[in-house]
């Protein structure tokens, strides 16, 4: 029982910090941009009483960017999680395993047949309908990388192969889709499948709010079966689990939640690589405390390469993907050296 209670209480404790942590970095995006804000001035631009120009900067520009920074980042780190849990695999999240490609080529030829080659002004009927685009994408992904791993079972290996291979090919078909565009909107693809949420509105953040929350509560709930999958799927069936069935749900899950994410945010790689290891190392392996820190891990994440990519260079701007594989992809060679 003292073990127990132990783990509790360390969990709490990193909870309770990653979550000071997260309101600190979200106060320092609403004051930090090519506008700057003080803390004074944010609060009474909060109340009303700001300049004109301060209250578009907060309510119109930067607030939509963190609250969908923050959807995105913890979305993106509870699919990791499943990922890495139901393969038995440490490398395994949507950006590298191709699910996140195939909610994006969906999104751009949805975008090409609705509106054009237009990719500035996309009408508000395009944005809430993006993610349920991206769904079927992510969806067609998650069954190609898993119908060609399946040989007797699931091997973790022949998965992250073939989620690569399925994504270098996604990504050569939204390449060649670029061809038809313009220069301005072919710069404006590229961006935002490199992973990027300049621009987004509060429409974005209207879309994609209630189907993450959804995800994410289901996410909390499934986790208490994810501990089962890493003592391997003879000892998962011996505990009365129905491996393949429920393998093939939380997949489904992982894939919902990177495609909802990137319908607004484009492909972020290694978010949900980085943030599920972070919160193993800090909370510990169990998923009930593992899956809650690693969704608050990767919010920030997410919310402070967002204020790096705008403020590093400003007034130019990063893509956040760029910022968050210059973190990223160390560790994940560090990782396929280790294997």
């Amino acid at each position: 029982m003292s073990g127990i209670s132990a783990r509790a209480g360390r969990f709490r404790l990193v909870f309770t910090v990653l979550l000071i942590l997260l309101l600190g970095a979200i106060l320092l995006s609403m004051n930090l941009g090519t506008m700057a804000i003080s803390p004074g001035e944010l609060v009474q631009t909060i109340l009303g009483r700001g300049t004109r120009q301060q209250q578009i900067a907060l309510f119109i520009i930067r607030l939509p960017r963190i609250l969908i920074a923050v959807l995105v980042g913890g979305a993106l780190a509870a699919s990791g999680a499943i990922l890495q849990s139901v393969t038995r695999n440490d490398l395994a999240e949507p950006g590298i395993i191709g699910i996140s490609s195939g909610a994006a080529m969906f999104v751009v030829v949805y975008i090409y047949l609705t509106n054009g080659n237009n990719y500035y002004s996309i009408p508000a009927f395009t944005i809430f309908t993006m993610p349920a685009i991206a769904l079927m994408g992510a969806f067609a992904a998650a069954a190609i990388i898993y119908a060609l791993a399946w040989r007797r079972g699931m091997k973790p290996r022949r998965l992250l192969l073939m989620g690569i291979a399925v994504n270098a090919g996604f990504n050569a078909l939204i390449i060649i889709l670029q061809l038809s565009f313009d220069n301005r909107d072919f710069n404006r693809v590229l961006s935002w499948t490199s992973g990027s949420i300049w621009g987004v509105s509060w429409n974005y953040v209207i879309a994609v709010t209630g189907p993450l929350l959804l995800l994410g509560a289901a996410t909390l709930y499934q986790s208490r079966y994810l501990d089962v999958y890493t003592l391997g799927d003879e000892i998962a069936q011996g505990l009365g689990v129905n491996v393949e069935r429920r393998r093939r749900l939380l997949i489904a899950m992982a894939a919902a939640l990177a495609a909802v994410s990137t319908s607004v945010a484009g492909s972020i790689a290694f978010v949900g690589l980085l943030a599920p290891h972070i919160a193993g190392k800090l909370a510990g392996p169990q998923h009930r405390y593992r899956t809650p820190a690693a969704i608050l891990t990767g919010m920030l994440l997410v919310v402070c390469s967002d204020m790096i990519a705008r403020n590093l260079f400003a007034p130019l701007e990063l893509h956040i993907g760029i910022v968050v594989s210059v973190i990223g992809a160390p560790y994940f060679i560090y990782l396929m050296v280790k294997q």
